[in-house]
């Protein structure tokens, strides 16, 4: 769900809104950047890239330095062809919840009933917020229209979007990240409910997605980096190279090299992530109870941190729900067709951002 409908209402897009666009994800370390050409499921990367970020410039998902964030986005301007980006927006700054209408309400009073009853659902006050929904279905007794409803603070958004305009660039959207890594590694049209999740260096995004539409989204502050520091711990003091070696060869798999230390010291992290799952997939599944279809049926990993060896293997076990690693291409092209440029171990990182940049080929997908 896009952000940009309200958004607009504010700040009006440009009229050229068909121009080619760039997906464009920013987390606290890194900008990552994707742009396909060609059509349909048959599309060719135009460009991509990783830059990075300078520490304290984007935290906890807000703009904290604007100017630092503006030269990265300036930089980035200077690479690309294009002044028009769709850009991600942070799970933990997101709130989101789901809702039903009257029966029988008007397609034009929709956003007008869920402004109304915001601030029983979201700490924020309707000046404050900016919103979009999902119509997911019809409540079963009721038969009112059920919706799902993603809430940023307004001042959020004009941190990003007016970076983004200083820069030279016209953001055609705003889009929560779970949502845009559904586009990505969800096949189009696919039913069932899945739980994202985007696996980082400093923290873990999770996100719920029944019948291609964002539920829940929620924030585990454990990533990759804290597996590192607890090897380190474990092992001594070794770079970071060999580190990202030891956990892609190795991670929870048991070998003569370095052996049970390893996987205790990476198992002793990797277990509060799954306790965290754990709470997230039986909070979900209870509440979905009596709703056909809504049991969480499979976990999808993605993020810089998913090549963790051993790591999907650990969580179908523990997790009790099949899970696998994303294909963040399979909604871009064949590989029979076209051989990215990008690693597939880099990959599970461009997820956000390949999903952005899929919008205009998929418009039927959200």
């Amino acid at each position: 769900m896009s952000i940009l409908k309200a958004f607009s209402r504010v700040f009006p897009p440009p009229r050229f809104m068909t121009l080619p666009n760039v997906g464009v994800d920013i987390s606290d370390a890194s900008l990552k950047y994707v742009q396909f050409r060609g059509a349909g499921h048959r599309l060719t990367l135009e460009s991509w890239g990783d830059m990075p970020i300078v520490a304290e410039t984007v935290a906890r998902g807000t703009v904290v330095n604007k100017d630092a964030l503006v030269s990265v986005l300036k930089d980035l301007r200077r690479r690309l062809h294009t002044e028009f980006v769709r850009v991600s927006l942070p799970e933990e700054r997101a709130y989101l919840f789901e809702t039903t209408l009257d029966r029988g309400v008007e397609a034009s009073a929709i956003r007008s009933m869920i402004e109304f009853h915001l601030e029983e659902n979201v700490p924020l006050a309707p000046r404050e917020a900016l919103f979009d929904y999902t119509v997911v279905g019809r409540d079963a007794v009721t038969g009112g229209a059920r919706v799902s409803v993603a809430v940023y603070a307004r001042d959020t958004i004009t941190g990003y979007y007016e970076s983004y305009r200083e820069a030279g660039f016209y953001p055609l959207s705003f889009e929560v990240e779970a949502q845009a890594v559904a586009r990505a590694i969800i096949p189009s049209g696919h039913t069932g409910t899945h739980m994202i999740v985007d696996f980082g260096h400093t923290r873990t995004g999770i996100g719920i997605v029944h019948n291609g539409v964002l539920m829940f989204t929620s924030t585990i502050e454990i990533g990759g980096v804290h597996i590192s520091d607890a090897m380190r711990r474990s092992l001594g003091a070794i770079d970071e190279k060999e580190i990202t070696r030891i956990k892609n060869e190795q991670g929870l798999l048991r070998s003569s090299e370095g052996g049970d230390e390893v996987v205790k010291a990476i198992v002793a992290s990797i277990a509060s992530l799954k306790d965290e799952l754990n709470i997230r997939i039986n909070y979900w599944n209870l509440r979905s109870e009596g709703s056909k279809g809504r049991t969480i049926d499979k976990v999808i990993l993605c993020g810089g941190s998913a090549n963790l060896a051993g790591l999907t293997e650990y969580l179908t076990e523990e997790l009790e729900v099949s899970t696998e690693r994303a294909a963040v291409w399979q909604n871009a092209f064949l590989f029979s067709e076209e051989i990215p440029p990008i690693g597939r171990a880099h990959s599970y990182g461009y997820a956000t951002a390949i999903g952005l940049a899929l919008t205009d080929f998929l418009k039927n997908h959200d």
